[in-house]
């Protein structure tokens, strides 16, 4: 006999968990299905959670082994990757235990298992165990990630070729890693392993890093990323790769071959949707596996939603959790009196990271806006200099006239962190989004923080 609900949400990541818990607030019977055997989805599990965990573990070592007072002592810190990767199961574990809270307070039904479409409006659930359970509902919210995208004539079987999903299982620290892909998963893992000292190859198929950033923050990337001693191979695109006993061998399309212990591909990402019965039911899917959907998240099918990396880009965990609250307000309130921002920020967790929001130089030169730049090297902020953290900038884009602020772009310590202050300032109308509102305050001293008032300062005296 299948169970009734008003709506069933598919995954439990961020996109999933939005829906699920705006749905029962509302006072809508809700179930959630989640294939894996606990929630968070691939956010809490194989994406963010543990590669960040895993990131601030490293840093943290690579301070200590570079510090002057800690010299004599850096053979005792001989710390492998599997070591590494346990200080993110704590993270995860508390992550999990906080996150099915929140389905057991809301009384959301959870189901483990995988869903597929009986009918449009039917889910069957299958577990592990080979038990069906079959869900009926008015609304379906599918929320399912994404995966990394595996090309067929690469052998994933090979221990040494992984993806941003299995690097996590790595049961030993390699010597050497070709990184196939520079996007932000292959800049922040080239991060990664160079901060443990390890030999890294960083492939990129453009001509420049992170090509939709602001030209100058890319360029600081590519020199404190080929300082920490990252290889970087531009315009480069893979012909095959070969496997022998000593580890694999990249050969490129322009005749260059790159031999390393490891190769990871970080080359895409693919929809979570094969199997689930879509096309049965009408659900248009598009050739990376991503549902195609209006505005308001509907798929072809007015009463199905796919919210997050399944819907396409920006494929972040703060834009999927916003989506999936906004969907559910359309559903249980059949219109919507708040909008999903158009400038969503930008967190990159390369070493150091960067974030930014609104646009860049080169799109207000396309556009014949007239702007000025305010600038703050972190180098001169004292709290930086406490920290030992030098390394980085903030820029301030603004209109020449008006003092609008534009773009904010930053790279160094707490970056994404700081950008949230310039955003908040971005959001207003009117005159109360200028530049001028950061020499006009006060900022506690020292922060980071401050920088906002050094470039605020900065840019203004360039127009004065």
């Amino acid at each position: 006999m299948a169970s009734a609900y008003d709506v069933v949400v598919i995954g439990s990541g961020p996109a999933g968990e939005g829906a699920s818990m705006k749905l029962a607030k509302q006072g809508l019977r809700v179930a959630c299905v989640e294939m894996q055997d606990q929630v968070g989805g691939n956010c809490t599990h194989k994406g963010t959670i543990p590669s960040k965990a895993l990131r601030h573990a490293i840093q943290l070592l690579a301070d200590y082994r570079h510090h002057p007072l800690f010299e004599h002592t850096v053979r005792v810190m001989d710390i492998g990757w599997p070591e590494l990767l346990k200080t993110s199961e704590q993270v995860i574990a508390q992550q999990v235990t906080m996150r099915h809270r929140f389905y057991t307070r809301n009384r959301v039904d959870l189901f483990h298992g995988r869903a597929r479409f009986a009918d449009a409006n039917t889910i069957e659930v299958s577990s592990t165990t080979g038990d069906i359970s079959t869900l009926t509902a008015t609304h379906v919210v599918i929320a399912t990630g994404s995966r990394p995208y595996r090309p067929p004539m690469v052998n994933f079987d090979n221990p040494n070729i992984v993806d941003s999903d299995t690097v996590l299982e790595l049961d030993h620290t390699p010597r050497r890693v070709t990184i196939y892909g520079a996007g932000v998963i292959g800049c922040e893992y080239a991060s990664i392993f160079a901060n443990l000292d390890v030999k890294v190859n960083l492939v990129n198929t453009r001509d420049r890093l992170l090509s939709f950033l602001d030209d100058e923050i890319t360029d600081a990337l590519s020199y404190h990323l080929r300082d920490q001693g990252v290889v970087i191979l531009h315009n480069e695109s893979m012909q095959e790769v070969i496997e022998d006993e000593d580890g694999v061998v990249l050969r490129l399309e322009s005749g260059k071959e790159v031999r390393s212990d490891l190769l990871f591909w970080a080359n895409g990402r693919s929809g979570n949707t094969e199997d689930m019965g879509l096309e049965e039911v009408g659900v248009v899917v598009n050739g990376r596996g991503q549902i195609e959907v209006n505005e308001r998240f509907q798929t072809a099918q007015a009463h199905i939603y796919a919210v997050g990396d399944v819907a396409g880009p920006p494929a972040l965990a703060s834009a999927s959790y916003d989506q999936g609250r906004f969907i559910a307000h359309v559903i249980g309130q059949g219109e919507v009196d708040w909008s999903l921002i158009d400038e969503v920020p930008t967190g990159i967790y390369t070493s150091p990271e960067i974030s930014s929001i609104g646009r860049t130089e080169k799109e207000l030169t396309e556009q014949n806006v007239p702007y000025e730049v305010g600038r703050a090297e972190f180098k001169n902020l004292a709290r930086a200099q406490i920290g030992g953290r030098n390394v980085g900038m903030m820029k301030l884009l603004f209109h020449r006239k008006t003092h609008e602020l534009l773009g904010i772009h930053c790279f160094g310590e707490q970056a994404s962190e700081i950008v949230h202050i310039g955003q908040a300032i971005m959001a207003q109308d009117g005159a109360a989004n200028t530049i001028d509102y950061f020499t006009e305050t006060t900022f506690n001293y020292p922060t980071m923080a401050e920088a906002y008032r050094v470039a605020a300062l900065y840019g203004l005296n360039r127009i004065s």
